[in-house]
């Protein structure tokens, strides 16, 4: 396996976790805007290292989940930004430009230490 991006959550915004119930995880690296930092999971920006598509993997932790669609700016906004927000819906096409979609159950829970990593 190649591995894309792989980054760690560092800290975890006040209200990010309720996202979570919106089957969607929300990231920016560190250094976010503080009103955007609320509703994220704040991580170590690491480097894109490939394509992110459709086809590849997202490993969260210990969780495996298929990428089932990618939004037309969500490569972008990982590489520069550190920015995706992840939908645990499996949807085959990107419901907003900087979405990546995925196949699997939402995590229970996303604590600072867990890895975050996209292979193919």
């Amino acid at each position: 396996m190649n591995v894309i991006y792989q980054t760690t959550i560092t800290r975890i915004g006040e209200s990010a976790a309720e996202a979570l119930g919106d089957q969607m995880l929300i990231t920016f690296r560190e250094g976010a805007p503080a009103d955007i930092e609320e509703f994220c999971f704040i991580h170590c920006h690491g480097e894109l290292h490939g394509e992110l598509k459709a086809g590849s993997q997202l490993e969260l932790g210990e969780a495996r989940y298929a990428v089932t669609a990618v939004g037309d700016v969500a490569e972008q906004n990982l590489r520069e930004l550190g920015h995706i927000t992840l939908r645990f819906d499996g949807q085959p096409q990107a419901e907003y430009p900087g979405t990546v979609h995925v196949a699997g159950p939402v995590p229970q829970a996303v604590a600072p230490g867990c890895t975050l990593k996209f292979v193919a």
